[in-house]
């Protein structure tokens, strides 16, 4: 037997035995083998026949992992929401458009260099048009470089002169990138006081605002743009239309219309 061949073979019997292991483990993990039943010198050869003859129990293993998973992760965030409850739907700092007082709080994460964002804001406008309950938190979310960042200042400054929202939509409509000259463009062209606002931006709790929502996302497990929090419910990515419905009527208290 060659070197080569035999090195193969040796590769080939470690990852049977692999298999065979972290089949067991699966199987112990998940329930479907007894912890407390003795076990033979020979398990992992025992396990590995077995799952060799039965591969539907290794894929329901793998399923039921899963499943298990993702509702511990779940169940953890929705811990964290309701922790930081007011940090998140109710800062302050936050802008907030739609009804100020509206029984449905939807929050969304975003960054004004995001396209998928871009493709939502819209939608949000539409969604809050059709429901007069409807309340929409900004947390901006500079993740996508300096431009961002600047952006971000300068939305949460822009507060200070009246006029975020239509600062906002018309960030979010800008075909092209943003960074400071088109920040300032845009500022501009909806009538925000330039000098005011760079000076407004310097501000320490505009950073501070930032920095709760970048420390926020990081407890909630948010990582990309847009996420959307409506009740415990985090929605990750762009949704459609239907989907925002659906969330804001599953969240909507018994009673209201």
């Amino acid at each position: 037997m060659s070197k080569r061949t035999m090195g193969f073979t040796v590769s080939l019997a470690l990852s049977v035995l692999a298999v065979g292991l972290s089949g067991a483990a699966l199987l112990f993990a998940t329930g479907m083998l007894d912890t407390e039943r003795p076990v033979s010198a020979d398990f992992a050869s025992q396990a590995r026949s077995y799952l060799l003859e039965n591969p539907e129990v290794l894929v329901e293993s793998f399923r039921l992992l899963e499943e298990r998973q993702l509702a511990a992760e779940t169940n953890e965030l929705q811990a964290v929401i309701a922790e930081r409850r007011d940090e998140i739907f109710n800062d302050p700092a936050a802008p907030v458009v739609g009804n100020p007082q509206g029984a449905v709080t939807l929050v969304e994460f975003f960054d004004y260099n995001c396209p998928y964002c871009r493709n939502a804001t819209p939608i949000l406008a539409d969604a809050a048009e059709a429901n007069d309950e409807l309340r929409i938190v900004y947390k901006e979310f500079p993740i996508l470089g300096p431009g961002s960042e600047f952006a971000a200042r300068a939305a949460l400054a822009s507060q200070r002169q009246g006029k975020y929202e239509p600062f906002h939509e018309a960030m979010m409509a800008y075909s092209g990138s943003i960074d400071e000259s088109s920040t300032l463009e845009i500022a501009a062209q909806v009538g925000l006081d330039i000098e005011q606002l760079k000076q407004d931006m310097q501000d320490p709790p505009i950073e501070e605002a930032i920095g709760r929502n970048l420390a926020l996302a990081q407890a909630l497990r948010i990582t990309g743009t847009p996420t959307f929090i409506v009740g415990d419910e985090i929605i990750r990515g762009l949704v459609d239309a239907a989907t925002i419905e659906r969330i804001i009527a599953n969240a909507r208290m018994p009673g209201e219309g």
